[in-house]
């Protein structure tokens, strides 16, 4: 699968791609932020995500574009002053693709900030889990998202800090897959909550962290004024 990904990238003519990274690099510096809120209501930390004037279904983008879109988030958040009119003094948790993982591609060295969430799809081959390490040597924290005890998820369970589990389906097999998922004891975040009674039932379950629209919708910030700073 990554050596297809890898040849549909290669034949995205270069110029194409260079003229999606200007159009990115001379629009507004935008990024999607979503609070993550804690049992008693308080925002804990914040996910960021990529956005622009591109209209464009990330459902099609390749492994590139997914790198060039989280480096646009990264250098909007932690390239630019004022990161505390953006993020206060909380986490901020950005999902970041293998290159940044197995150190093709780097992270700013904010491991007191940011928190590296792994791809839905990632196969947790033995480069992936050594570079996980690495980054957790580093200092970084690691979220594990959408977990829903598959082999793949159950490999990097070890690796995460936080796991995340869609509480749209706690009702069907909530019950083993958060045993699971706290086998390591990392911190249980319910997310795409909806409504109260999903709510309700995560924190029955014993989550600690919660995310979704019922909470607070993902809300987009402009950083173009926050001056270029160096890391």
């Amino acid at each position: 699968m990554g050596r297809i990904a890898a040849a549909v990238d290669d034949a995205i003519p270069s110029e194409l791609a260079h003229t999606w990274d200007e159009f990115v690099a001379s629009g507004p510096v935008l990024v999607a932020r979503q609070s993550i809120f804690d049992i008693d209501g308080g925002v804990s930390a914040y996910q960021l995500s990529f956005r622009s004037q591109v209209s464009s279904d990330p459902r099609r983008w390749t492994s590139a574009t997914h790198e060039r879109a989280t480096s646009h988030v990264l250098r909007a958040t932690f390239s630019r002053a004022d990161l505390e009119s953006l993020a206060g003094d909380r986490h901020i948790a950005v999902r970041c693709p293998r290159g940044y993982l197995v150190g093709e591609l780097p992270l700013p060295p904010r491991p007191d900030r940011l928190i590296v969430e792994l791809p839905t799809n990632l196969v947790p081959d033995a480069k992936v889990c050594d570079g996980i390490i690495d980054l957790r040597a580093q200092g970084f924290s690691v979220c594990l998202p959408s977990f829903s005890n598959q082999p793949a998820q159950r490999r990097l369970l070890p690796l995460a800090d936080f796991v995340k589990i869609d509480v749209r389906d706690l009702d069907v097999e909530g019950v083993p897959v958060v045993r699971v998922a706290r086998t390591y004891d990392a911190t249980l975040v319910g997310e795409f909550v909806e409504r109260r009674d999903q709510l309700a039932l995560a924190r029955d379950l014993g989550f600690s962290l919660f995310q979704g629209n019922l909470l607070g919708r993902a809300t987009t910030v402009d950083r173009t004024a926050a001056r270029p700073v160096g890391l």
